[in-house]
């Protein structure tokens, strides 16, 4: 566990109650303790790697063994000396949807067992970031970094496209879009058609021969990551190389349809839906926001893009705060966002 960092905007000993907001990703734990009536984190510390998964899905021990020494020491070294505990806790997971059975099913008893925590809500991270970009308001978000999910909401249900993985989906995201260049490099070395020489010298630089490339990436657990890795090599090459424009191109397509099939017809009042978009992959800058702004505006039309306010951590700690001062407004949900405890939830669409 790193060192936890103090927030620049807290306060010397900030008064309880308290709250934590967790984010587990593909880079790791990250856990931030905030107030429920505070705008900022009060401190926040990165764990170890990332939590295991396992054959029965996100593994439960192995997350509370990272989680609960970093909240008894953000509690005692920040927390103040006025008693109070941790009222509300959010945890989001990458993975949550569709592996996190195991998290479900053990972290409400352990979380009240070890910490006395009495409200917990459970999300996917597609949810909490969702809450950092948007808020609790009508919307949509597209999260994209290795992978891409788009999930929108008009408060009574929620609506997702993609995040199905490398395999099956994730199109536009990161993988998606390294992977599209290094087939592209592969045609060049073999003289098929549609090949880049571009991406191939860039693909010979970062991996070395083409024909060794399999033998390292086929064994790897973490293909998603690599894949993901030559993303800025086509965004770079995209100036001077048509394959890599054309590639970028067809990420933005995708990326538009999936904020597409999920933003509302209208925003709160009538407004535009806003569509947020976070995630380390729009980093790349206008390689890809270009084209990917032309296609929001052709799909969606009465929509407003804006970049995302807050990343998943910030939205975890908004879920926490909200839930612990009674004014969680987002839609409930089996596997995207549920709070234990509660009445029946929305069934899955």
């Amino acid at each position: 566990m790193s060192a936890p960092r103090r927030s620049p905007e807290s306060t010397a000993a900030a008064p309880g109650p308290y709250v934590l907001g967790v984010d587990s990703g593909g880079s790791g734990l990250r856990v931030a303790l905030g107030t429920v009536g505070g705008s900022a984190p009060v401190a926040t510390t990165v764990c170890g790697g990332p939590v295991r998964t396992g054959p029965a899905g996100i593994d439960a021990g192995h997350l509370l063994e990272q989680l609960l020494p970093a909240a008894r020491t953000l509690l005692e070294q920040y927390g103040g000396e006025d008693g109070s505990g941790i009222d509300a806790v959010a945890i989001g997971a990458a993975g949550m949807a569709t592996l996190g059975g195991q998290l479900r099913a053990e972290l409400p008893s352990a979380l009240e067992g070890a910490l006395g925590v009495r409200r917990l809500a459970l999300a996917a991270d597609a949810v909490t970031a969702y809450a950092g970009a948007v808020g609790q308001r009508p919307g949509a978000v597209v999260a994209a970094g290795t992978g891409m999910i788009a999930l929108g909401t008009d408060l009574t249900s929620w609506r997702r496209a993609d995040g199905w993985g490398h395999l099956l989906g994730d199109s536009g995201g990161g993988a998606w879009i390294g992977r599209a260049g290094l087939d592209a490099a592969m045609r060049a070395h073999d003289g098929r058609r549609g090949g880049s020489a571009a991406l191939l010298s860039r693909l010979e630089e970062v991996f070395g021969p083409a024909p060794e490339l399999p033998g390292l990436l086929y064994p790897r657990t973490d293909r998603p990551a690599v894949l993901a890795s030559f993303a800025p090599e086509v965004a770079a090459c995209a100036a001077h190389d048509p394959v890599a424009a054309g590639i970028l191109r067809e990420a933005a397509v995708h990326v538009a349809e999936a904020a597409a099939a999920v933003c509302p017809k209208a925003g709160a009042d009538g407004e535009p839906c806003e569509v947020a978009l976070t995630g380390g992959l729009f980093r790349m800058g206008d390689p890809l926001l270009v084209p990917l702004r032309e296609e929001l505006s052709r799909q969606l039309p009465h929509a407003r893009a804006v970049p995302g306010s807050g990343d998943p951590l910030t939205g975890a700690l908004s879920i926490a705060q909200a839930l612990a001062a009674g004014d969680l407004r987002l839609p409930r949900h089996p596997t995207l966002l549920r709070v234990p405890g509660e009445g029946p939830e929305q069934k899955p669409e």
